[in-house]
Order: structure tokens, then C-alpha cells, then sequence
């Protein structure tokens, strides 16, 4: 790759990085993890105001995290690639060992 195309692979990456940066949609994602649910089913489950879970779930949308299905008068809503949630996984493992090491080092100096 070029210089220049792997600037513009940089932005991209930033920002789809955005979109992961509330913890709302986070939470959003984790509901759909290996499922389809409505905005109702997504409210119901998170106790989140409908007017939030439909602004976030416009926004994973509009950057193709999720995607949509319409049944009747239900719009479905699904992750589009199960490597977002392998990537949110990734994440997270890294946190909780981020969490552990640092208890570790806060007990080791509190026996001191």
C-alpha cells in the first residue's frame, strides 16, 4: 500500500473507532450479539429510553455496524459482521487484563 492509502486507512480506522466510543452502543452491540431484535426488544432489554436507542442504532446504521431487516411493521436490526463483535471481545480482554494487572501492582504495594 502507499503512503497516501494507508492515510486514508488510518481515518477510516478513526473512525469507525468513534462509533465505538459510547458506551450505549457498546451495550447495543452486546444485546445483538448472535441475534436479531427490534428497537422495542433493544429498549426493553437495556432500559434505555427509545428516543436513545434509536438515535445509536441510527448511527451504527449509517456506518454499517448493524444492519436491518423489515418483518410486517418490525424492522430487525443485526450485526452486519461477526468480526465487530470478535473485535469488541478483543477489546475487552484487554481492559479486563489491563483491571487485573493493575490490582495486582496496587496490592503488591499495599503489603509493603
Amino acid at each position: 500500500m502507499s503512503h497516501k492509502s494507508d492515510a486514508v486507512l488510518f481515518e477510516l480506522h478513526a473512525e469507525v473507532c468513534k462509533i465505538f466510543s459510547h458506551p450505549k452502543r457498546l451495550q447495543i452491540i452486546e444485546a445483538l450479539r448472535g441475534k436479531e431484535l427490534t428497537v422495542g426488544e433493544v429498549v426493553a432489554r437495556l432500559r434505555l429510553p427509545k428516543a436513545n436507542v434509536s438515535q445509536h442504532l441510527a448511527v451504527l446504521r449509517q456506518k454499517r455496524v448493524v444492519m436491518t431487516r423489515r418483518e410486517g411493521l418490525n424492522i430487525y436490526y443485526r450485526i452486519s459482521n461477526p468480526k465487530i463483535i470478535q473485535a469488541c471481545d478483543l477489546m475487552r480482554h484487554v481492559l479486563v487484563e489491563q483491571l487485573e494487572e493493575g490490582e495486582r501492582l496496587a496490592k503488591k504495594f499495599r503489603t509493603r
